[in-house]
């Protein structure tokens, strides 16, 4: 094999992390799987793969080849598709994370579209609310939403989304309706404490230009939207939430916006990529899909 098959045998075995999976979507025999990835260890004098009867797992020398694999990779089916753009479009397998709530409600309900439009390109969509590993699960882009963190990622900007509070009318039944953030000591709030780091979100407001933020009281505490909207939902306090995620609740009547003057900062959104994985002509047209489908759906938010 030449070198770049090599490298193609290689992420394959990474990526369905067994020789025998590998070998059956690439159709050769197992037998030559495994050659190749010898062949490659030997190429470049270091250990690239942990083995088990079962599985395998990347070594440290195997991850960062991974990492250069996929970017050779990508140029390779660039360089190739160059000038076939026109007549067939770009193909592949793309695999995408964003956050739970916005995958079902909004990117799932618009595939077809996408996929209608792009009928080369396979979508593996994951819906998860922490940061993900994009060399160990086999991500090519996650829309994450608020600050980030880790500079060594791509950041492409997509748009920001309005943050409201809200109650039940069950809840603002018995305990009032605050008025100014001062009122706040005197009610509930449901707890949303991070995926990633556990950290219970305080409750956040501008005023002009300046955020405030304090401690409101509650006695129930989640880590997923899911679970904070149906604590709303059951009358056990207040919560700040995309305003794109209880709008059919707010037109149902089932919850209420409060302290509409005093909302928090909208949050950024942004489509994270690996170094260089921006050459991919299907990750392209896939970032500007989703970024318009999402200033489209969010234009509607409360100003």
């Amino acid at each position: 094999m030449d070198r770049i098959e090599l490298f193609r045998v290689f992420a394959r075995v990474v990526e369905c992390a067994n020789f025998t999976r590998a070998a059956d979507t690439l159709g050769l025999p197992r037998s030559s799987v495994s050659a190749a990835v010898q062949e490659l260890e030997g190429r470049v004098g270091a250990r690239l793969l942990h083995r088990t009867t079962r599985s395998v797992s990347l070594t440290q020398d195997g991850a960062a080849l991974y990492e250069r694999c996929l970017r050779l990779i990508a140029d390779v089916e660039e360089t190739e598709n160059l000038f076939r753009h026109s007549a067939v479009g770009p193909s592949g397998r793309l695999r995408v994370d964003v956050p739970g709530r916005i995958g079902r409600l909004i990117v799932a309900p618009a595939l077809p579209a996408f996929l209608a439009a792009w009928p080369k390109i396979d979508i593996e969509l994951g819906t998860t609310d922490r940061a993900v590993n994009f060399v160990e699960e086999r991500v090519d882009c996650a829309l994450r939403v608020g600050s980030l963190h880790d500079s060594s990622m791509i950041a492409r900007p997509v748009g920001n989304f309005t943050l409201i509070n809200v109650a039940s009318p069950g809840y603002l039944a018995r305990h009032g309706t605050p008025r100014t953030p001062a009122d706040l000591a005197a009610h509930w709030a449901v707890q949303y404490a991070s995926p990633s780091s556990g950290r219970i979100a305080p409750w956040e407001w501008r005023e002009g230009e300046a955020t405030h933020t304090m401690a409101v009281p509650g006695r129930v505490t989640v880590n997923n939207a899911e679970a904070y909207i149906a604590c709303c939902l059951a009358g056990l306090g207040l919560i700040q939430i995309p305003a794109y995620d209880v709008q059919t609740h707010l037109h149902a009547g089932e919850l209420v916006e409060v302290l509409g003057a005093q909302r928090a900062a909208p949050m950024p959104m942004t489509l994270l990529y690996q170094h260089r994985q921006h050459l991919s002509r299907r990750l392209q047209v896939f970032a500007e899909w989703l970024e318009a489908l999402l200033r489209e759906r969010l234009a509607g938010d409360p100003a």
